[in-house]
């Protein structure tokens, strides 16, 4: 694709990278076959290949309207188009580019605006979000229904979490909204590798990793929370941990973008591709044990199969990391059954907060995703991410957690 950047982007770094993209793309349209939001409306602008279009127009002529604001947002940043893309295209990173020049040159309306620096200002706050969800559930009752089923009921509570007894010790992200509503599943984690030979530890202040605020276009802030996190994981870094080990896959997507995030802080670049480097989502680890696993499973015949569940990969799981059926050889190891899904390269729709901005396609999204979860009667619907986690199990007919839980309750 040829390009002409306007002066007011291009020898920017962000207009060089934009730029390399841009003349990445070969109009081939294989993305649209796999793209969520052009199968459910049939736009070719609510496709990557439009989108990028409408990405090249602004980049060139530095005009935006609210059409092109409509069409970048409607995308969940499933990435899925990389995944699909022969050539190559870095779609997520042009689009983070994209949407930041509309955010600032287009604007918002009033109510938009609002609800974006809410989320952007409590999310990322752990004491404060788990604060204002006690206070949902309290109030739950006497809510609009509309409103209600929007307030995910009370987890479990965290489990016992082994103390350090091991040589190997690795890092874990705490998360911002993950404490709350999935309390358990940094503990199951530490549970499970204790079991291998590793300890898991969380190193206090490792909150947010960032990606909350900089996918809402509040990118300094999102960038602030990446060097606060850098900074409470480093002197455990320089002590000797082996990893960084996450278990919610949107943050490990951005936990292992660090590199590229931060490429142009000169105080902090380096640090940030040491961190990308050691990032690991909780199932690689996992599955580089996977002999010591096979010996713990359970193996007694007369117990039967495992349960039989439906595995759910989140969009940041296998288009965000290309992590693909690591997580299935994890759990056909341990004995589980899995059932098959169809369409399993599809979003569910939870997108980090595109649930919340864009309800009415995030709800349809859900609602074929759960459709293709349910086809395999599978008796749990496992996953890899609090956010895709908790919206399926809004409408599941069937418990839903995530799989290191599952794993953690079926090993002795």
């Amino acid at each position: 694709m040829q390009t002409s950047l306007a002066d007011f982007i291009k020898n920017t770094h962000e207009g060089r990278e934009a730029d390399a993209i841009l003349r990445s793309c070969v109009h081939c349209g294989f993305c649209t076959a796999t793209c969520p939001t052009y199968q459910l409306l049939g736009d070719e602008l609510d496709g990557p290949r439009g989108r990028i279009y409408l990405m090249k127009q602004l980049l060139e002529t530095g005009k935006a309207s609210a059409k092109t604001r409509v069409h970048l947002d409607r995308c969940l940043t499933c990435r899925s188009c990389e995944t699909t893309c022969p050539s190559g295209v870095r779609y997520g990173h042009l689009l983070d580019i994209s949407r930041q020049i509309v955010s600032e040159r287009v604007g918002r309306p009033p109510a938009q605006a609002f609800l974006r620096r809410t989320l952007a200002a409590v999310l990322p706050r752990p004491a404060l979000f788990a604060l204002l969800l006690r206070i949902g559930r309290l109030l739950r009752p006497l809510l609009p229904q509309a409103l209600a089923v929007k307030i995910p009921a009370a987890s479990a509570r965290a489990g016992a979490w082994p103390q350090p007894r091991h040589r190997r010790k690795m890092l874990a992200l705490a998360g911002c909204v993950q404490p709350s509503l999935g309390p358990d599943i940094n503990s199951a984690a530490a549970r499970v590798l204790d079991r291998l030979g590793i300890s898991l530890i969380e190193a206090q202040d490792a909150r947010c990793c960032g990606a909350l605020r900089y996918h809402l276009d509040f990118k300094e802030p999102g960038l602030d929370d990446m060097r606060r996190l850098i900074d409470a994981w480093w002197p455990h870094i320089e002590r000797g941990a082996e990893a960084v080990v996450i278990t919610a896959s949107g943050c490990g997507a951005m936990v292992k973008d660090y590199g590229h995030a931060l490429a142009h802080d000169k105080a902090y670049a380096a640090k940030a591709a040491r961190i990308s480097a050691l990032a690991k989502d909780i199932a690689e680890v996992v599955a580089a044990e996977l002999g010591a696993l096979a010996r713990l499973a359970p193996k007694d015949p007369s117990l039967g199969p495992g349960p039989r569940v439906a595995f759910h990969p989140p969009c940041t799981l296998q288009h965000g990391q290309k992590i693909k059926g690591v997580t299935e050889r994890v759990l056909e190891a341990a004995g589980f059954e899995l059932a098959p899904v169809p369409d399993s390269h599809l979003c569910c729709g939870s997108a980090g907060t595109y649930s919340i901005l864009q309800p009415k396609l995030s709800q349809q999204l859900k609602r074929n995703k759960l459709a293709a979860l349910a086809s395999g009667m599978p008796e749990m619907i496992l996953s890899s991410n609090i956010a895709c986690q908790s919206h399926l199990a809004n409408g599941a007919d069937v418990p839903v957690k995530h799989w290191i839980e599952a794993l953690d309750e079926r090993l002795p």
